[in-house]
């Protein structure tokens, strides 16, 4: 496939700090491309960096085959992280205007009802809730029909079910042959929504690929948690004693190893690795022949929260 995006070592600095570091990268055509990364990582410097919107110090971007400031505007929507309308304008109109910004534009009120809001056209912007106030934003990206979209957080504030409206909005821009770039910090949107997706830690792109190669390959295995009773006898606990009723995990812990489990303390409690659903029935008899008692069983396949954690410390 071709590439629309393409990124090679891109390095900004402001003062002392460096938001971008050396970070290459492509997006091919109808690719939805998901960058995640913790605070300050330098996503949106990025965003920046690929819309023209700032210069980088070094390094270079090709949108379409062009500089990001060449390209024509109409084939590119923008969602920054940070959009503040004017607040006594309504929905429709705030769509409206920006579609009048193009020779060529979708019908607003389809837009409208495209994310959602075809029943608060009428509501100024400052009386929108916080998701419809973000969903008419994501209207104003629309409203040209761009080639390349770029969301900056898009579900920021979003109630659930609005969440997952605009995934599924943002699933039939994909079929439709849009290609995405977008920033997250929820998991499951880029595990749910992504063809790949980038990590960027401390300016740097640490690692990329599809949800699930990243998932085999830095999400750890399967594992059962085992949330023990904690003890209560505070007489045992002061005399030190550390029998079977006075430290249920430990207990926990020697049982399930007798039984040909590996387990170990942590902080989310007794966890029990490499454990298939038809495992747990064996580590419940094991602690239930130990007498150890537990207030909850959690059994966790590995996903893109665990390479997050992993790969970005």
């Amino acid at each position: 496939m071709t590439d629309v995006l393409v990124a090679e070592g891109l390095r900004k600095t402001y003062g002392d700090a460096t938001a971008l570091d050396g970070v290459s990268l492509s997006v091919a055509e109808g690719e939805v491309f998901a960058l995640i990364g913790p605070n300050g990582a330098g996503k949106t410097t990025l965003v920046r960096a690929l819309t023209g919107t700032t210069t980088p110090d070094s390094g270079s971007v090709s949108v379409f085959g062009e500089a990001p400031g060449a390209v024509e505007r109409s084939r590119l929507g923008l969602l920054p992280q940070s959009f503040d309308p004017p607040e006594r304008l309504t929905a429709r109109e705030l769509i409206g205007y920006y579609a009048g910004l193009y020779d060529e534009a979708r019908d607003p009120e389809a837009v409208l009802s495209e994310v959602g809001l075809a029943d608060a056209g009428t509501t100024w912007y400052e009386n929108l809730s916080g998701g419809q106030r973000r969903r008419t934003c994501v209207g104003t990206a629309l409203v040209n029909d761009p080639d390349l979209l770029f969301l900056d957080e898009p579900t920021t504030g979003i109630d659930p079910a609005g969440r997952r409206a605009l995934w599924d909005l943002v699933e039939d821009l994909a079929d439709r042959g849009t290609t995405v770039f977008l920033t997250t910090h929820y998991m499951e949107e880029a595990e749910r929504l992504a063809d790949r997706v980038g990590l960027l830690a401390d300016g740097q792109v640490v690692e990329v690929g599809s949800p699930g190669a990243l998932v085999a390959e830095y999400g750890g295995r399967p594992r059962l948690v085992v949330d023990v009773e904690a003890v209560e006898d505070d007489e045992a606990r002061a005399a030190g004693q550390q029998d079977r009723a006075s430290a249920p995990a430990a207990a926990g812990a020697d049982a399930l190893a007798d039984a040909g489990f590996s387990a170990e303390e942590t902080d989310e409690g007794l966890v029990v690795a490499d454990v298939s659903p038809e495992d747990i029935g064996g580590v419940v008899a094991a602690l239930n022949e130990a007498g150890v008692a537990y207030e909850a069983l959690t059994w966790k396949q590995p996903d893109l929260e665990d390479v997050f954690l992993r790969l970005a410390g």
